[in-house]
């Protein structure tokens, strides 16, 4: 059955769409009004929705499936980064910490209130034996807050089947929360890129985290960070006067070669994102680099738009 109601789309099964903000509820749950009617919808697949739905004005089974719909890549309150700015509250409402217990190790980003992306070699070493001690905390901004933010607990660590830890190609990962990440204002999904889409060169994008705001100091930030960087072309990065080759088809680069800034540790697996025009895309997962901020060695990030087959079919994220 379908609900006709403002961001809620209501289905009695047997009909499960593949979509991800979906739950499981009882009609009786519901508060409807008189204007609201169901529709119901056949248990078969093909053709439009427009021409299967069948007005009903009761759902006999008692029981349906609600869908929420929420925008991606939106910044509802918008007003490892050396040389980066300090971040207001609900800037980058998609960046997490990823934890171990209380300490934070790596940046990630939310795709969807169970699941965060991050890079794979975050969690490649110790990923099995202590999983339980994983949390993602989303809507952060400051260190000094997780004192009254438990996280979410990661039910499942998926790193990229292919991962090399020797070059880190395909370096990403998926985390499979226990608990759903409660979205507002200041929590919210980044959007993947579309399939196929290419930022050009020069394109001004965002990178932020929680790395080294020196890269002579070995202590990271407090307070979330963030800087605009400007994408490089895999030919130029992979130039005798830069990585010699190293950078793979599952990577790009972007920042400058003047050591103006750049991501550093404690950003590995943070957004890089670029804006199309009112909605931000996930570019880039913040991957390896020489140094921090070192001449000629830009960051380098693990290229989402080759990865997305793979982060789709393994989160039905779209």
């Amino acid at each position: 059955m379908l609900l006709f109601k403002a961001d809620f789309l209501l289905f009695c099964p047997p009909l499960l769409p593949r979509l991800t903000h979906h739950k499981g509820v009882n009609l009786s749950d519901l508060k409807l009004n008189s204007s609201q009617e169901f529709a119901q919808l056949p248990p078969r697949l093909g053709g439009l929705l427009e021409e299967v739905w069948q007005p009903r004005d009761n759902c006999t089974s008692g029981q349906i499936v609600s869908l929420k719909c929420s925008e991606c890549g939106a910044r509802p309150l918008a007003s490892r980064i050396v040389g980066g700015q300090a971040v207001a509250p609900g800037r980058w409402p998609w960046h997490a910490s990823v934890a171990l217990g209380s300490r934070h190790t790596c940046g990630g980003s939310v795709l969807a209130p169970h699941w965060v992306v991050t890079a794979a070699h975050c969690m490649h070493s110790f990923r099995l034996s202590r999983l339980s001690s994983w949390r993602v905390r989303a809507g952060l901004v400051s260190h000094s807050m997780v004192r009254t933010h438990q996280g979410a607990v990661v039910e499942r660590i998926i790193p990229h089947p292919l991962y090399s830890a020797q070059n880190h190609d395909y370096d990403v990962a998926l985390l499979r929360l226990r608990t759903p990440l409660d979205f507002s204002d200041t929590v919210s999904a980044v959007c993947l890129p579309a399939e196929e889409q290419d930022f050009p060169r020069g394109s001004q994008c965002w990178v932020s985290g929680w790395g080294h705001t020196d890269p002579s100091h070995a202590h990271s930030s407090d307070t979330l960070q963030d800087m605009v960087v400007p994408l490089l072309s895999t030919q130029l990065c992979n130039s005798s006067c830069v990585y010699s080759g190293a950078l793979t088809p599952r990577m790009l680069c972007a920042g400058y070669l003047d050591r103006r800034a750049d991501a550093c540790q404690g950003d590995s697996g943070g957004p890089l994102v670029c804006q199309d025009g009112g909605t931000w895309r996930l570019v880039g997962v913040v991957s390896w680099g020489h140094g921090c901020a070192e001449p000629n060695h830009p960051g380098v990030y693990a290229k989402v738009a080759e990865l997305l087959d793979w982060i789709q079919d393994t989160a039905w994220v779209r």
